[in-house]
């Protein structure tokens, strides 16, 4: 005999310690090789906000960077057109009738609180994350994900925010839909969860320079990082360099500002303000500080990043600081303005670089796209479908159609309605006129200009019917008809009535 015979007890705990030393390993290899995650949302950017999407106005070198290195999406959606849902929805990956989160928190909460004169009385909604719910932090943190959010949260009061919700480190994330403090973009912030920096300090900058503290932090270990800007929502304000900038530029290009209507509102038809441009830049810059963080530290090509916007640009109100043409509408609408979204997805140890996928895509799905990633099992039934097999290489996404319902009157001008996209065709239905359904083919006409609902009755019935049959399974609360109307004193809205934008005009201003 050679070598030396254990007992059989020795011989049965060295068996199992090997055993538990080989799954140890196998434990840290396999969480070696979980990506990081850094998800960057942008609050009410435009898709054509980006010189990757078609802006010749506005520069963003960084985003278009990622989308060199990644992939872009020409069909990605906000599951609301303003912002609280579209939060939750992908906070949650479950769309935001699920949690009751249908308008922006602050807006009036009940019929009884509704002060405007309108034909319908909004449905209620819900004014917090539910501590039910499981969120994007509480999943990674589960699957053994440092966490980490700064930005804008607005998904409900203190006791609420993103600390009470699996976020290990929380920079700034409070119940304001703004940075309303008392310097706005630039310290003083007012904000009880981010401390004033130096004088002049802006706060795209001073929220990119915390994720890195985070990032440097967390090199070591899988981190989950979630970006949420602040930009480019008002109050419109810009660093004065930038500004100076773009008002150069817009007289070099001797760009005016045009003006078209939809009603009950104009609507922006040329990207040309200086102010916001220089938003969009200083988002832009952060973003870029974040991925030369990555590339310092060596963890780009391991880090899967998520980069996209809450709801469409700005168009129609508060200033109506961009364009979403060829789109129509903008924030707070249905048409393709207020919901289509940038979507850029980079993860080189697994992505081709310059991809470019048409597949419609929305916001629950990213929570089942990260979920996948990081190997986690969701503990409640989910809304959203990975984007891995798209990643991947692999396969297509399930055929699926996607559905919105917003019955709510937003500030910029939309009424209550929903809508629904199968394929290359979308129904919007205004609940001010239900029986006065719009049709667009979107593959042949973009901009939502020619209603086909007589041409194609079976197609509405058919899509209305996939639309009722969701609105049903989601639990979805209607609009009221408001007793108190007086027609004489309406706005004279006609969202609903004729499926085609009024011609541009100039600007009087």
């Amino acid at each position: 005999m050679h070598g030396k015979v254990l007992p059989s007890s020795a011989f049965q705990h060295a068996m199992i310690r090997s055993l538990l030393i080989l799954l140890a390993t196998s434990q840290m290899v396999v969480a070696a090789e979980k990506p990081n995650v850094v998800f960057f949302l942008v609050d009410d950017l435009g898709q054509r906000d980006l010189g990757c999407y078609g802006s010749t106005f506005y520069e963003t070198p960084n985003v278009d960077r990622l989308a060199r290195e990644g992939a872009l999406f020409t069909n990605g959606y906000a599951a609301c057109p303003v912002c609280s849902p579209t939060r939750a929805a992908v906070q949650t990956g479950r769309w935001p009738q699920r949690s009751g989160i249908t308008d922006y928190i602050g807006a009036a909460k009940t019929p009884e609180a509704w002060k405007r004169n309108t034909l319908l009385l909004p449905a209620p909604y819900t004014d917090r994350l539910a501590h039910e719910e499981v969120t994007l932090a509480e999943m990674m943190k589960g699957a053994g994900y440092a966490t980490f959010f700064a930005g804008k949260w607005h998904l409900g009061p203190e006791g609420f925010w993103p600390e009470d919700q699996g976020y290990d480190i929380n920079m700034g994330g409070i119940d304001r839909g703004g940075p309303y403090g008392p310097g706005k973009y630039f310290v003083p912030y007012g904000n009880p969860r981010l401390t004033d920096g130096p004088k002049g300090e802006h706060l795209p900058d001073r929220l990119a320079i915390e994720a890195n503290k985070f990032i440097e932090t967390n090199k070591d270990k899988p981190f989950f990082a979630f970006f949420s800007f602040y930009s480019v929502h008002t109050p419109l304000q810009s660093r004065p360099d930038l500004e100076a900038k773009y008002q150069a530029k817009r007289q070099k290009l001797g760009l005016e500002p045009k003006f078209g209507r939809e009603e009950p509102r104009d609507v922006r038809l040329v990207q040309e303000h200086a102010v916001y441009a220089g938003m969009v830049e200083a988002m832009d810059a952060a973003v870029g500080k974040v991925l030369a963080k990555l590339d310092d530290l060596g963890l780009a090509k391991n880090t899967l990043v998520i980069f996209t916007s809450d709801n469409g640009g700005l168009s129609t109100s508060e200033g109506s600081p961009t364009s979403n043409l060829p789109l129509r509408g903008g924030k707070g609408w249905l048409y393709e303005g207020g919901i289509r979204e940038p979507l850029i997805v980079r993860w080189p140890t697994v992505m081709k670089a310059g991809q470019i996928f048409d597949a419609p895509v929305c916001s629950p799905d990213y929570f089942a796209t990260m979920a996948d990633v990081a190997c986690a099992k969701p503990v409640t039934k989910i809304d959203g479908v990975s984007l891995r097999p798209l990643m991947e290489g692999t396969g297509d996404l399930p055929e699926r159609a996607l559905c919105w319902h917003y019955p709510h009157y937003g500030n910029q001008g939309g009424a209550p309605g929903a809508a629904i996209r199968r394929g290359d065709w979308k129904l919007v239905l205004w609940y001010e006129k239900p029986d006065a359904p719009e049709l667009f083919n979107l593959r042949d006409d973009l901009g939502e200009s020619k209603n086909l609902a007589a041409q194609e009755p079976g197609r509405v019935k058919s899509l209305l019917a996939e639309l009722e049959a969701w609105q049903k399974d989601v639990g979805a609360l209607m609009p009221t008809p408001n007793t108190d109307f007086d027609p004489a004193k309406a706005d004279g809205r006609a969202a609903a009535g004729g499926g085609k934008p009024k011609a541009a005009k100039k600007a009087g201003k």
